[in-house]
């Protein structure tokens, strides 16, 4: 029940539509008048044959080139929809995804958030449609090259009537001295680089099987291809970061798992003037122009003493000059300098003022990024940070001060004085050109004494250990493409049944061709030039 024994005596798969070795028609339908479908050799695809198991419904599912098709297409389609508003990656980070999203884009971009279009690439459903198209290569693939190569590697010389008769190109001839002519055949079909094999007098010329590889030669490119995308969604495979880092600061290289850090000891900025004619303009419209900007780094490596209660030593590993272009690189990482911002507020100083004397009873510095609770001065003199608001963006329904995020673009404070003359405290709400006094008039004031700022560096860390992997994928894909595209397989068979001389030839692409070899080769022999059966069933 599961082979098929063909009248020549080779035995076939189930499922096989025309014997593997001799052509004969197997099936009722291969028996009829009409032309013989040659894709894929007659040969039985497991895809065909068996359906009966959930293996063989799974098997039969990813086989399929419809559904290959159309998970490219839904893949296509999310991916055109993660488009449409930014990635987590993109939105400040400042915020919870999940409010950013709803605040920002309504209801549209709550159900962006919810179905996970914020995080498109790294979503589990997204994997899982990249795995289910490189199943479906896979799948496809196996079904259909393993029975091609087996049908060409057994394939005789001497072929079936019936076979070349339905063939696209056919002839027949009678001819009395047909040895003298088989000779002659041999000689021009190897001047054309055909390999002729010969059986009982019979040809079988066939240049280029290796061009038949081609499509599964793109499919293995474009297994190792997802198979590389999907790989950089494994811890250590791939980083891609921004790391912003202050003049003066030392933050952990993100991807290292805290074994690397990096201190920003200074960063520069230089700009074009106007003596430079190529940029005025730019400078007229913009007002400055960057020439170049770098940061002066430090690379430190973390060295565990392994010691409980103590923290790591730093080794520095290397001083190096990040600018454009010009990385930071260690081990498999590279620190590229991406962007800036100047004059970012480090501190603000602040003196505690008696409003009707304009006396300074004391100064106090507020560090931005880690401001004190308590600031004590001279003679019983104290100052109590009640609330801090880094970016402060207005006041509630409440009435209470709010903040857009922890950098310190608009800082505001909330200030308590502490006097002699008023031991129970003065309230005092201070910011960039505001001095409230919420709670009455106050006594004394916080008046503005100074600001310090720094620059701050945009770095961006990269480690891509997965690009020999999609290097090499996308090579094998064009080495497919051009398998298949500038060779194609040729075969001419030439049969003798007593005086009659039957030519027949098949191409898998560019039949014109083919059919211009075989005038070739039939030229000077008293051989009928095959025509083109497809034209008369047409």
């Amino acid at each position: 029940m599961k082979e098929i024994k063909c009248e020549c005596g080779h035995i076939n798969p189930i499922g096989t539509i025309l014997c593997e070795s001799c052509g004969r028609a197997l099936t009722e339908e291969a028996n009829s008048k009409k032309l013989h479908d040659m894709r894929y050799e007659g040969s039985a695809r497991r895809s065909q044959t068996y359906n009966k198991s959930v293996i063989d419904k799974v098997w039969n599912f990813f086989s399929s080139v419809k559904v290959g098709v159309w998970l490219i297409v839904v893949t296509l389609i999310a991916s055109a929809v993660g488009t449409i508003l930014p990635q987590e990656m993109y939105i400040p980070n400042t915020v919870q995804p999940e409010q950013y999203y709803a605040d920002a884009y309504g209801w549209f971009g709550e159900i962006y958030y919810r179905l996970g279009f914020h995080d498109l690439y790294g979503s589990w459903w997204y994997l899982l449609l990249i795995a289910s198209i490189g199943i479906s290569l896979v799948i496809c693939s196996l079904d259909r090259v393993i029975p091609l190569y087996r049908a060409l590697k057994k394939q005789k010389v001497s072929r079936h009537d019936g076979f070349l008769r339905r063939q696209r190109y056919f002839s027949e001839t009678t001819v009395e001295n047909s040895e003298e002519t088989i000779e002659l055949l041999k000689k021009k079909m190897k001047d054309k680089r055909y390999r002729v094999r010969e059986e009982d007098g019979n040809l079988l010329a066939e240049k280029a099987r290796f061009s038949r590889w081609g499509p599964y030669v793109n499919h293995i490119g474009l297994i190792i291809f997802l198979f590389g995308g999907m790989l950089r969604f494994v811890p250590g495979m791939y980083v891609d970061e921004v790391l912003w880092i202050r003049e003066g600061e030392t933050k952990a290289i993100p991807g290292t798992k805290q074994e690397y850090y990096l201190e920003n000891k200074n960063f520069t900025l230089e700009t074009y003037d106007k003596s430079n004619e190529v940029f005025n303009k730019a400078i007229e419209e913009n007002g400055t122009v960057a020439k170049n900007y770098q940061s002066d780094v430090v690379l430190y490596r973390s060295e565990d003493k392994k010691v409980a209660g103590q923290d790591n030593e730093f080794k520095k590993m290397k001083e190096e000059d990040i600018q454009v272009n010009h990385p930071l690189k260690f081990d498999d990482y590279a620190v590229y300098q991406t962007s800036y911002k100047l004059d970012e507020f480090k501190s603000m100083s602040f003196n505690l003022t008696n409003k009707e004397s304009g006396k300074d009873f004391g100064k106090i510095t507020v560090d931005l990024f880690n401001p004190k609770e308590t600031y004590k001065l001279d003679n019983q003199y104290k100052i109590e940070l009640m609330g801090y608001y880094p970016d402060f963006s207005g006041f509630d329904d409440k009435g209470e001060p709010q903040t857009k995020s922890p950098v310190p673009n608009n800082p505001a404070f909330l200030f308590k004085m502490f006097s002699p003359e008023k031991p129970e405290g003065e309230i005092s709400f201070v910011g960039i050109r505001k001095n409230l006094e919420p709670l009455g008039e106050n006594e004394y004031k916080m008046s503005f004494a100074g600001i310090e700022t720094r620059d701050v560096s945009a770095l961006t860390v990269r480690k891509d250990l997965t690009l020999w992997i999609l290097g090499i994928g996308g090579a094998i894909f064009m080495i497919g493409v051009i398998q298949g595209s500038y060779w194609n397989h040729r075969r001419i068979w030439i049969r003798r049944v007593n005086e009659q001389v039957l030519v027949a030839g098949h191409t898998n692409k560019n039949w014109h061709g083919l059919k211009k070899e075989i005038e070739y080769v039939l030229d000077g022999t008293n051989l009928i030039i095959p025509s083109d059966q497809q034209q008369k069933e047409g």
